[in-house]
C-alpha cells in the first residue's frame, strides 16, 4: 500500500485530503506544521508528499529543501497544493525541486490525478534504473564499455550518475538529466555543485573522456570514430574538449601512452 504524507495547517482541509486519498486505497499520514512533517517524512518514508507552502514553524519551501538535502528522502515525489497562485511562487517551487504545483481551490479528482501521475513516473524511473544497474553489473565484451570508475558514488545523486553512465555516448545535456531524475535544471545544478563541486556537464565530459582514453589505448580506431562512440556529433568539439582536459591532442596522448 502506497503511503502519502499530507502537510496542511488547516485541519478541515488536511482531513478532507486525508479522507479522500485514503478512500482511494492509500495509507495516509497528516502533519500540521513543517517541523513535524520533516520528522514524519524521515520516520515513515512516504511514497509521496503533498504540502501547502504557508505552514507554521517551517514553511513548505524549507520543508522541501531539507528533504532534498537528506539522501533518505531526496527523491520522494513532492507536490505543492497551495493557495499561492503567483508565478514567482511557482517558479521558486520548481527550482527547489518540486515535482508538481497545484493551486487552491482544487478538486479531489485533480489532486488524485497528480498523485497518480507522480507515482507512475517514480515507478517507471525506479524500474528503468534497476534495469540499468543490472546491466552495468553484467560482464561486457569489450573493456572500454566499463572504463575506470570516475563517477561519484554520492547517495544524493545516484540517479544522476546512473543516467550519465547509461547515456554519455548519446547527445545529452543538463536538461535531459534533470528531466530523467525529476529535478529542475536550476535545482540540479545547485545540488551538483554543492555535493560534488562540479556541474552536470563536467561529469558528462569526464565520463566521455574516460571512455575515449580506453578506446585510444585499446583500439586502432581513428579519432573521428572514437568521438562518435563517446557522444560527440562533431569531431572538432571532441578534439577541443580532449585538449582542454588532457593538455594534448587525442593522437598525441595515444602515442605517449602506448609507448
Amino acid at each position: 500500500m502506497k503511503k502519502i504524507l499530507a502537510i496542511e495547517a488547516q485541519a478541515d482541509t488536511r482531513n478532507l485530503f486525508l479522507e479522500g486519498i485514503k478512500a482511494e486505497g492509500f495509507h495516509t499520514i497528516g502533519a500540521a506544521n513543517g517541523r513535524v512533517a520533516i520528522e514524519l517524512a524521515q520516520q515513515e518514508l512516504p511514497d509521496l508528499i503533498i504540502s501547502e507552502i504557508a505552514l507554521p514553524k517551517l514553511d513548505g519551501y524549507n520543508v522541501l529543501i531539507k528533504l532534498r538535502q537528506n539522501p533518505v528522502t531526496a527523491i520522494i515525489p513532492f507536490i505543492f497544493v497551495t493557495a499561492q497562485s503567483e508565478r514567482t511562487e511557482y517558479r521558486k517551487a520548481m527550482e527547489l525541486g518540486a515535482n508538481d504545483y497545484i493551486t487552491k481551490p482544487c478538486t479531489l479528482e485533480e489532486l488524485l490525478k497528480a498523485i497518480a501521475t507522480q507515482l507512475e513516473k517514480q515507478r517507471l524511473l525506479t524500474q528503468w534504473y534497476d534495469k540499468q544497474s543490472n546491466s552495468v553489473r553484467e560482464p561486457t565484451v569489450t573493456s572500454w564499455t566499463n572504463p575506470e570508475p570516475i563517477l561519484s558514488s554520492n547517495p544524493h545523486l545516484w540517479q544522476v550518475f546512473h543516467f550519465i553512465e547509461a547515456n554519455y555516448h548519446r547527445q545529452i545535456a543538463l536538461e535531459d538529466v534533470a528531466q530523467a531524475v525529476g529535478y529542475s535544471p536550476a535545482y540540479l545544478t545547485n545540488l551538483m555543485r554543492r555535493q560534488t563541486g562540479q556541474t552536470v556537464q563536467r561529469w558528462i565530459i569526464q565520463r566521455r573522456m574516460a571512455a575515449a582514453r580506453c578506446l585510444l589505448l585499446e583500439t586502432d580506431q581513428v579519432v573521428g570514430q572514437i568521438a562518435a562512440k563517446v557522444g560527440y556529433q562533431h569531431q572538432v568539439h571532441f578534439f577541443r574538449q580532449f585538449r582542454q582536459v588532457h593538455g594534448t591532442t587525442p593522437q598525441a596522448w595515444r602515442t605517449a601512452h602506448r609507448s
